[in-house]
């Protein structure tokens, strides 16, 4: 534990890297609970690796980046991309030390946000620590991105016992990890508080149709690397044989902006009835997509965090997944894109309420709605402001397993 600043007034300054949409989402609780308690400020970074997304998803909470980083990108590549945000980032430090560097997950941000703060001799706090897959292949290049993290973080905080036990099993110190829970159930809990404006007329009345009961509603999400090209036109296919078998599916796909994807998503089924294509939505419409939705179909990692909290089952399309507690729980399915294991599941499932409720009966292993307050205290007691790190979470399945 590093010694607080006890001989300065001044508020200590915790960073909080964003360059992503879920990175914005799931630091944006974090930001709440350390304004709220007001023993340190947190300085919200966008680092511009999606600057527009990491905006609006900030905006959902209230939020605006404390400084951005503008990015001068020609050809999209990872080097590219790390360098050019290493770069402003140390700019940044040079005139706004931070104490403390709060990094979410495995993206380049990530990455880079470990890489500055370690540089200079900061905590890197890593939220989210601890997931695997056990293949650098397979999310790619996240499961490196991740591992690299570890490496440098002086504090992990790990969202469930299964990534804190990964954490252990690697030689990292049990003193320096807490199981805090996942920030996203805190988010997406704050994001469906309120009522949702959904600005798209087409996709109100699909959202009224799926609540009702009257349309079998289905999410739809891809992106990773790793399923573009044939894999991905699998699943589309397996998507497409699902909407002709039953005339009350509909399809919610928000497709993601990178070329690769889009244009393959439009020309697999942009003429299939019943598929509503759409951009990424603002995360509010998106929970309330999750939330009135039979079934999942993705390849998210935070798509499997976020489904149990509204007892909606998920089919990985990923032959490995670093979130096996979801698995685990029965709470998802992994079908990897083979069309005819994705159809099979899929019918099932969407045709029998009680297979869906039997797969949500463990609750959600990701978190109870207080990871952001856990991470506060944390990072409290990391710079020496509190004596103890907070109690941990424990998922409904680790508390019966307790008991028995």
């Amino acid at each position: 534990m590093r010694n607080a600043q006890n001989e300065t007034s001044v508020m200590a300054e915790i960073w909080l890297v964003a360059g992503t949409r879920p990175e914005a989402v799931k630091l944006a609780p974090v930001a709440g609970a350390l304004a709220s308690e007001g023993r340190m400020r947190p300085v919200l970074v966008s680092t511009g690796q999606h600057p527009e997304m990491v905006d609006r998803a900030m905006a959902t909470f209230g939020l605006t980046p404390d400084e951005r980083l503008t990015l001068n990108r020609r050809t999209g590549s990872q080097p590219e991309l790390l360098s050019g945000i290493l770069t402003g980032l140390e700019e940044v430090a040079e005139r706004r030390p931070p104490a403390a560097v709060v990094v979410q997950g495995d993206t380049t941000t990530t990455l880079a946000g470990a890489l500055t703060a370690f540089w200079r001799r900061v905590p890197v706090v890593h939220l989210e620590a601890g997931l695997r897959s056990f293949d650098l292949g397979a999310p790619f290049p996240e499961e490196f991105n991740r591992k690299l993290v570890t490496q440098a973080a002086a504090l992990h905080l790990a969202p469930t016992p299964d990534a804190a036990a990964n954490l252990l099993a690697e030689g990292v110190p049990e003193g320096a990890v807490l199981v805090a829970g996942n920030t996203v159930v805190d988010a997406i809990l704050t994001a469906t508080d309120k009522s949702t404006a959904v600005h798209d007329p087409e996709l109100a009345a699909l959202l009224e149709n799926a609540t009702r009961g009257t349309v079998k509603l289905m999410l739809v999400t891809l992106h990773r690397r790793e399923s573009w090209g044939e894999p991905m036109r699998r699943v589309l296919r397996a998507v497409a044989e699902l909407m002709a078998a039953d005339p009350e599916v509909r399809v919610v796909l928000p497709a993601h902006p990178n070329p690769e994807v889009h244009g393959l998503v439009r020309e697999e089924l942009a003429g299939v009835p019943g598929v509503l294509i759409t951009g990424p939505l603002p995360y509010p419409e998106l929970a309330a997509v999750l939330a009135a939705s039979t079934l999942v179909l993705s390849d998210s990692g935070g798509i499997q965090e976020e489904a149990p909290t509204f007892g909606v089952p998920v089919l990985v399309l990923r032959d490995v997944t670093e979130r096996m507690e979801a698995v685990n729980a029965g709470c998802a399915v992994l079908v990897g894109t083979d069309r005819d294991r994705i159809v099979s599941a899929a019918t099932r499932l969407l045709n029998d309420p009680a297979a869906r409720t039997r797969m949500m009966s463990s609750g959600n292993p990701f978190g109870d709605g207080a990871a952001a307050e856990r991470t506060e205290q944390a990072l409290a007691y990391q710079l020496g402001l509190a004596p103890d790190l907070p109690a941990p979470f424990r998922p409904v399945s680790a508390n019966l397993l307790a008991e028995v």
